[in-house]
């Protein structure tokens, strides 16, 4: 090579290089960073309150991954997708305590959840369904009481109702972030009317589109967020449906596919956990329930000087998520701890207080593979108080187990977790075969001819599961979905799919979650005032009842078949841990 030539190309490299560097000094960088609540219902204690030992769960918890998290991001935001104020005892006997002190016109304490949330300094929470399970004078106060918004532009308020706001306009490390906050529109089907009066719900993909559009004539960020209670409900690979939903009620796979503009989904609902996932250019993040892991998406963004002086608009040039799990060494802050102390000692006195006896020890651990003695204390306790034919009720906590002897509360709680309320509706025969054929769905059915691989479908969360007492029934794994149920008989005669019917179940499952579209829209004949775990401590105490014992033995009203299919069941579900949600 020639010198001439040699000294050009390394005038021209020397030039490219002090271009580049201009450049480079010339941008702008920001970091950001969000993290993630969801379904806290109400676990402030690292605490399992059914079972009465510690569990790595919980905002006390949380608070020192939260603060790890906020040292070492420059610009953090704290957003919690809803479900908040129910769940734990914490919660419930504060809410209980509230509606009291309302009846004697007394001034209740704050909320536990929102005291440790202020301390904690999220930005925003979106509003949950569970928010109206005490009615709206509860929600309204816990609503007050937070020094951060609630969100949900999905949620419409009319005459004297508190509206809510659509979304709030944050600026972190400069850049300008929009929070879209959305809710499930399920609440009219799983609540009482008087509980969301002057509210509707509209829907959650159409308000989204909306939404975006306006934040970005209105306030031109530079990020859109979506926080949401409500679920995926999809593979998020396949676009396959689980088919577990009402209607409308999980609508995130629709926005990610539909809503030009958002980077970022925050949701919960559905008590999964989810991250790293995209559809499209948005990233999706669902932590775990209760506080079990705290999602992080960390977001670098850059901008560069324009040739008058100006700076450009701001450009995502990376979005990464990451779950970050509660652990037995997670350290605990001793301020949220004490904040939460007189609660949770007024939560254990009323889970320790003895309110029945039992003449055998029951356990729920195969409950949800054979007819079980402690499954049918829920059943009979149903039957009685709706006056039903039939009653379907669902293991909801594997662990669960009463002793013998002295019963407390906290083993009934623990028995049935949810503040659901009792209905006994008009159903058919027909409804009932559907109902069962839809829970059926829970087993992945058999993997060979002698039927020894049967399992469980994952896709299908555990908690909607029914099983039905008042009938006899067996479900035999060796057929296709839908085809499962054989030898349906009510008072030992085959039922005819024309038989009327007196059908007892939750408020929960009325409203069709779980795929149990047959119950909706049927004619409500009672439904309780109590919640049913408040109707079962009434019921074994021998308030309502004196004869009221619990069953010693099961009632053998189903089973599954063939015996390989049932045998594996039983061994899978007899291991700890096999069985979650």
């Amino acid at each position: 090579m020639r010198f001439e030539q040699f000294l050009k190309g390394s005038r021209l490299f020397a030039a490219g290089l002090l271009l580049l560097t201009a450049a480079e000094i010339r941008a702008e960088v920001a970091k950001i960073r969000i993290l993630v609540t969801t379904d806290l219902h109400g676990n402030i204690e690292p605490y399992d309150y059914y079972a009465g030992q510690p569990a790595n769960r919980g905002l006390a918890k949380l608070a020192s991954l939260i603060a790890d998290a906020r040292s070492t991001g420059p610009g953090t935001l704290l957003i919690d997708c809803g479900d908040t104020i129910q769940g734990t005892p914490i919660e419930g006997v504060f809410q209980k305590s509230v509606i009291d002190s309302a009846r004697k016109k007394q001034a209740a304490v704050a909320d536990p959840m929102m005291r440790v949330m202020n301390l904690l300094e999220y930005d925003a929470m979106v509003l949950g369904n569970h928010e109206f399970n005490f009615g709206l004078a509860n929600l309204d106060k816990a609503r007050s009481e937070a020094k951060f918004p609630w969100l949900s532009a999905n949620t419409k308020a009319t005459g004297a109702a508190r509206p809510f706001e659509p979304y709030i306009i944050k600026e972190v490390s400069g850049v300008r972030i929009a929070i879209i906050g959305l809710t499930t529109p399920g609440i009219p089907h799983w609540e009482k009317p008087e509980n969301f009066a002057g509210y509707s719900f509209a829907d959650g993909v159409a308000t989204a589109k909306a939404m975006v559009a306006e934040v970005k004539q209105k306030h031109h960020p530079d990020l859109i967020v979506i926080a949401a209670h409500s679920g995926l409900n999809r593979n998020p690979e396949t676009g396959e449906r689980f088919n577990q939903d009402l209607p409308g009620e999980n609508f995130i796979y629709e926005i990610g596919q539909q809503v030009e503009g958002v980077d970022v989904i925050l949701y919960g609902h559905t008590h999964a956990e989810l991250t790293g996932v995209r559809l499209g250019d948005t990233l999706l993040m669902q932590p775990k329930n209760w506080g079990i892991s705290l999602g992080q998406v960390d977001i670098r963004m850059e901008r560069v000087m324009q040739s008058d002086g100006k700076p450009g608009p701001w450009q995502t040039v990376s979005k990464v998520g990451k779950l970050i799990p509660v652990k037995a060494d997670t350290r605990v802050d001793e301020q949220v701890l004490n904040l939460a102390a007189p609660y949770h000692q007024a939560a254990l006195a009323y889970l320790n207080a003895p309110v029945a006896n039992s003449a055998a020890a029951l356990s729920a651990s195969t409950a949800r593979v054979e007819d079980t003695a402690i499954l049918d204390a829920i059943q009979q306790v149903q039957l009685y108080y709706a006056k039903a034919d039939v009653s379907f009720a669902a293991s909801f906590n594997p662990r669960a187990a009463i002793s013998k002897g002295p019963v407390t509360v906290r083993e009934i709680a623990g028995l049935y977790l949810y503040d659901n309320t009792l209905y006994a509706i008009e159903g058919t025969g027909k409804m009932v075969r559907e109902a069962l054929e839809n829970a059926a769905r829970y087993f992945s059915g058999c993997a060979d001819a002698a039927c020894t691989g049967a399992g469980f479908n994952r896709q299908f969360i555990g908690f909607n599961y029914d099983m039905a007492a008042g009938v006899t029934y067996e479900i035999d794994l060796t057929q296709p979905v839908g085809k499962r149920i054989r030898n349906l008989r009510f008072r030992g005669k085959p039922l005819d799919d024309t038989r009327k019917l007196r059908v007892a179940l939750n408020n929960y499952r009325y409203g069709g979650s779980g795929g149990y579209t047959m119950f909706p829209g049927a004619k409500v004949l009672w439904r309780s005032t109590d919640e049913i775990r408040e109707l079962m401590i009434r019921y074994y105490s021998g308030k309502d009842n004196p004869k009221a014992a619990f069953p010693t033995k099961s009632a053998n009203g189903w089973r599954i078949v063939p015996e390989a299919a049932r045998q594996s069941l039983h061994d899978q579900a007899a291991k700890p841990q096999t069985l979650t949600q």
